[in-house]
């Protein structure tokens, strides 16, 4: 019997899906396209070093990033977190006047701490309300930040030994041997098989354990040597934290923190190189500067011909000339230069945008603030187009100032509290029976709220009623 053979005819794939959109290595707008990213600590930790010190120098030179930083600062903080006891009386089941009259002196005692900077500050510059606005600020402008939780001796004025010291980001590295590798080492090992990752210590399982803090900047100029102390998160009898850090995490394993400015560094420096420069067209255009050539010897000046001259009939009391160099002419309000023999000048004619400029300024701050979450009305402060679009700015801005606050919360304010009130209550100055016995008695004396600036309100009479409406 003839067997038939039936050939299947297999077509070259197609692109399905992804493959024909974001996917695609065909489309010619996607070609070029080429995307690898690699472990955290490849993609942040190698890039991280850039990252802070133009995160750094653009909160220094740039308005707007200034703007964006500092506004998160007053925000979340303003004049201070404040704490208010919330002890869980659901727990303690304890009679409600015992527990008002316990919350009001604990209350008393933190205020006697947390408002003299001697008392919780370990350098002495700031109280507990200042290191919350220097914390935020740090963490926000390189990545993270951490603090140190140090011991210091009581004083007749200061009962408590505990002292807050913040650590720039700089500081957490990871050891070297050799100082060339300074700038560019990340990765590194212990003597047990740990591994560090800028700094950070972690186990085999992943969790951290250690940190790294330098005793000097990377960049420091100093004749110090270079050395690390590795400070353990957490005491191995207390199990209280030695050190926090603060960090917006944006990947799974990832252990440092990216500057808040990141995803705009690149368009803030040119939105500040196109200000600059504008502002510089606008100002050699105002000027009225003469050039007057001359066969003549060049230093027989006419008397007055040269500078600024008088204002008002004062006499100027600045220098003729910025420099001195026969190569370097000026240019100045009735300013007049002489050339010399055989020289000509020609200037270009700076063209100001001054139809385009502020709706391209305005464009490039929208991305910029839409980026960072910060409203354009909020960042630039200005609430003149209309109630319903200020009103939806500042809503939208609070609800990212909420969620920053929740995290500064967990992060720095609640972990000093219940260090703080586990020495408190250690030394006798306050009683909390059941502290150290169980754990969730521990957690229900240890609640605690933190009140800070409450949302802006553009017209507080006319939310009101909206919100008896609402009711």
């Amino acid at each position: 019997m003839e067997k038939r053979m039936t050939v299947k005819v297999v077509k070259s794939p197609q692109a399905k899906g992804y493959g024909d959109a974001g996917a695609s290595h065909t489309k010619r707008a996607l070609k070029g396209f080429t995307a690898v990213s690699g472990a955290p600590s490849e993609d942040i930790d190698a890039n991280n070093m850039t990252l802070r010190q133009r995160g750094r120098m653009l909160y220094m030179a740039s308005p707007v990033a200034a703007a964006a930083i500092n506004t998160n600062r007053t925000k979340i903080i303003g004049s201070g977190l404040r704490m208010k006891c919330a002890v869980n009386n659901e727990i303690l089941g304890l009679p409600e006047d015992e527990v008002a009259r316990w919350q009001r002196n604990t209350e008393a005692e933190w205020k006697m701490w947390a408002e003299r900077r001697s008392n919780c500050d370990a350098l002495g510059v700031n109280n507990f309300y200042e290191l919350e606005q220097l914390a935020v600020k740090s963490w926000l402008m390189s990545g993270d930040a951490f603090v140190l939780l140090k011991r210091a001796e009581s004083t007749p004025l200061n009962p408590y030994t505990l002292r807050l010291h913040i650590i720039e980001a700089d500081r957490v590295s990871t050891p070297f041997c050799e100082r060339t590798a300074k700038l560019n080492q990340t990765e590194g090992k212990t003597a047990d098989g740990n591994k560090i990752y800028d700094g950070v210590e972690i186990n085999g399982s992943g969790r951290v354990v250690a940190y790294h803090v330098c005793n000097v900047y990377p960049y420091q100029a100093t004749a110090d040597k270079w050395k690390w102390q590795r400070i353990e998160v957490e005491g191995q009898k207390t199990g209280l934290p030695n050190i926090l850090q603060l960090m917006d995490a944006e990947r799974p394993d990832q252990y440092r923190g990216v500057t808040y400015l990141a995803p705009v560094i690149e368009l803030l420096l040119q939105l500040r190189r196109y200000i600059e420069s504008s502002q510089v067209a606008a100002l050699v255009q105002s000027y009225l500067t003469a050039w007057i050539t001359t066969a003549s010897d060049p230093t027989d000046f006419p008397l007055n011909e040269v500078g600024a001259g008088d204002v008002d009939g004062i006499p100027s009391d600045q220098p003729d000339s910025v420099s001195d160099s026969e190569y370097e002419y000026e240019m100045g309000p009735g300013q007049i230069n002489h050339l010399k023999k055989g020289e000509n000048i020609e200037l270009s004619n700076p063209n100001i945008p001054t139809a385009s400029f502020e709706s391209f300024v305005n464009s490039i701050i929208k991305m910029a603030g839409a980026a960072m979450e910060v409203p354009y009305e909020v960042l630039i402060k200005s609430f003149n187009k209309s109630y319903s679009a200020a009103k939806g700015a500042l809503e939208e801005a609070w609800e990212m100032i909420k969620m920053r606050r929740s995290w500064f919360v967990n992060d720095f304010c609640q972990p000093v509290y219940e260090v703080w009130l586990a020495e408190a209550v250690a030394t006798g100055r306050i009683k909390a029976p059941g502290f150290w016995d169980n754990p969730l008695i521990r957690a229900a004396w240890c609640g605690a709220r933190w009140d800070g600036p409450a949302q802006t309100h553009l017209d507080p009479v006319k939310e009101a009623k909206a919100n008896e409406l609402v009711v």
